[in-house]
């Protein structure tokens, strides 16, 4: 099932969300749905707080850059109780983000090119493991709304300045999106 992607203003994408363990209900049904979801609105990444769920838990999809990035062929991957362990700031890189919750909007975000993460799979196999590239800049983005973090809030200066009546238009549901939203006003 397709569900609505909360967008900027929410009050979900700002909560710090809770651990959860296999006895969460619905829970297959609920990975499902966000597979369904991230499909249907041809992103990368996803969240549960994004679907209105404040849980730990997100999901990726990199195969669908495969063609570019081919070291990424088949990566789809479930992160339940993820955590940025280490991060490394010997190098730093600058791209451009976008997001799903702030549909329309997109500005350059630095991070660190290398981090350490742990997390448990679907079936909730425990995993360690040191990231780059690419990835670790998803998994970034992605394990900060799980903290009631977006990547705006990496903005300094003049370039959050010049992003705020951007966000204020969202929170007020003035916006297209080419999926299915569920803004806080409407």
């Amino acid at each position: 099932m397709i569900l609505p992607i909360y967008t900027y203003g929410q009050p979900v994408l700002r909560k710090e969300t809770e651990e959860i363990d296999a006895t969460y209900p619905n829970l297959k049904e609920i990975i499902q749905n966000m597979w369904d979801t991230l499909a249907k609105s041809h992103g990368v990444g996803l969240a549960a707080p994004q679907v209105g769920l404040p849980i730990r838990m997100a999901i990726i999809d990199l195969d669908c850059i495969s063609e570019e990035e081919p070291q990424y062929a088949g990566y789809k991957r479930t992160f339940i109780n993820p955590y940025i362990e280490e991060v490394d700031e010997s190098e730093l890189d600058t791209q451009e983000e976008g997001c799903l919750s702030l549909p329309g909007l997109s500005e350059k975000v630095t991070r660190p090119t290398r981090i350490r993460v742990t997390y448990q799979d679907e079936n909730f196999q425990e995993h360690d493991e040191w990231v780059d590239g690419f990835l670790a800049r998803v998994m970034q983005h992605e394990f900060d709304h799980l903290d009631g973090v977006v990547y705006t809030d990496h903005l300094k200066g003049l370039r959050r300045q010049l992003m705020a009546p951007k966000l204020k238009q969202l929170v007020k549901g003035q916006f297209h999106a080419d999926y299915k939203v569920k803004p806080l006003k409407k």
